[in-house]
This record gives C-alpha cells, structure tokens and sequence, in this order.
C-alpha cells in the first residue's frame, strides 16, 4: 500500500469536485456536448464559445482529467496514477483527433481556435 499524505488525498477529492463543476458548466452551455466524436448536422451544430469555452477549447476533457487525477489521489494510492495516466493519455489523443474533425468540418471552429489556444489547460496547452 502506498503511503500517500492526508492532504494529497483531500487534493485528490477537492479536483473531483471541481471536475464535476466544471463539466456540468460546459454540458450545461453546450446543446452539442455528447460522448461521441461527431458534427451534428442534423442539429444545426455551431461554436459554443461562453461559459468554460472562452478559456480551453475542450473543458469537458479538462474536466475529465482532473476527475482521473482526484480519483487516483483521492484513493490515497499513488499506484492508482497508473491507470489514471493511461486514461488521461487516451483523452489526450482524442482531444487532438477531435479537434482536427471540428477544425476541418464545423463552420467558425478554426477562428475560434484561433482566439482560444489553449485545448485543455490555460497558459499550458
């Protein structure tokens, strides 16, 4: 068993509950926020750019992150990154394969990301 310190785990539980904040404000200003990877014509898609979206472009994989990361601490067991880190490294693959689907098909997703650099993590990437 790891030996991993009270305020590591209190961390650990402090970013699943911002996490849970911070996808509920995205699912909530975004009609278009579904697990699929896809352009909904049939639905009018267009850029969402108020709530989290005027800081990263993908907030809900932001969100995502975080809660792997807080599970993992959270657990009070650093063997627990393990998997979290292959989580989020999967998360990471898609957000780039996701938005290169959303720069090459959805109308204004290019000037968006033109305005909003950062994919995941302002000031970092």
């Amino acid at each position: 068993m790891s030996d991993v310190p009270l305020w590591v785990v209190l961390t650990g539980y402090a970013l699943v509950i911002g996490s849970i904040a911070v996808t509920t404000w995205a699912q909530a200003v975004n009609p278009f926020f579904e697990p699929g990877v896809r352009i909904q014509k049939e639905r009018a898609q267009r850029v969402i750019t108020s709530g989290p979206y005027r800081f990263v472009r993908h907030p809900g994989y932001s969100g995502a992150i975080a809660i792997f990361l807080g599970i993992a601490l959270g657990l009070g067991s650093w063997w627990a990154l393990l998997p979290a880190a292959l989580a989020i490294a999967l998360l990471v693959v898609r957000t780039g394969w996701e938005d290169r689907l959303l720069q090459a098909e959805l109308s204004g997703y290019t000037d968006y990301a033109g305005r909003t650099r950062y994919r995941l993590l302002p000031g970092f990437w």
